[in-house]
């Protein structure tokens, strides 16, 4: 049986890919969170898929990386590589718009703007519109959410508390 073409392994392994869900946000899939970097296909065959943390302490990177080997597994690819790389760091740039909008589904604001810059630096946050009712008069409670990389906001409007997906 001849190998398949490179172009031809790297789209079943992304294709895989699409199926390992981030466990703290389970609408998301680790492709369109920007958290698959990469995947390369050596002369051999072999597969490794490089992926990021949201977060370089991220508990969830120890079960994605799990997750990632069980779909590559049951796409033909057992003896695929899962590398964790820190550089460079994951930004939430790389969310997709699709990406966006499922948080926003599931309620939580999807992030603001850019990362850092002059508001970061005096602690002003961004300003995060309600993802219940739309409105623009919220509030941050609490710096850190369910998971760090989520904050807690109330609309003053609809009175909803909310997690805000913090841009880093």
């Amino acid at each position: 049986m001849a190998r398949p073409a490179a172009g031809e392994v790297e789209r079943r392994v992304w294709d895989a890919l699409t199926r390992v869900h981030d466990p703290e946000i389970p609408g998301l899939d680790i492709v369109e969170m920007g958290v698959a970097r990469q995947v390369v296909v050596g002369r051999d065959g072999e597969v490794e898929v490089v992926i990021t943390p949201t977060y370089s302490g991220c508990p969830a990177m120890s079960v994605i990386a799990i997750d990632v080997g069980r779909a590559l597994a049951e796409a033909g690819f057992a003896d695929a590589r899962v590398s964790l790389t820190h550089s460079p760091a994951w930004t939430t740039d790389w969310l997709t718009p699709g990406a966006r909008a499922k948080l926003a589904a599931q309620g939580i604001a999807p992030p603001v703007g850019t990362p850092g810059g002059r508001r970061a630096l005096f602690g002003e946050g961004p300003v995060v519109a309600c993802p219940q009712c739309g409105s623009r008069d919220t509030e941050r409670l609490a710096e850190f959410g369910s998971t760090a990389c989520k904050a807690m906001y109330r609309c003053r409007s609809c009175a909803e508390p909310f997690h805000y997906f913090k841009c880093v």
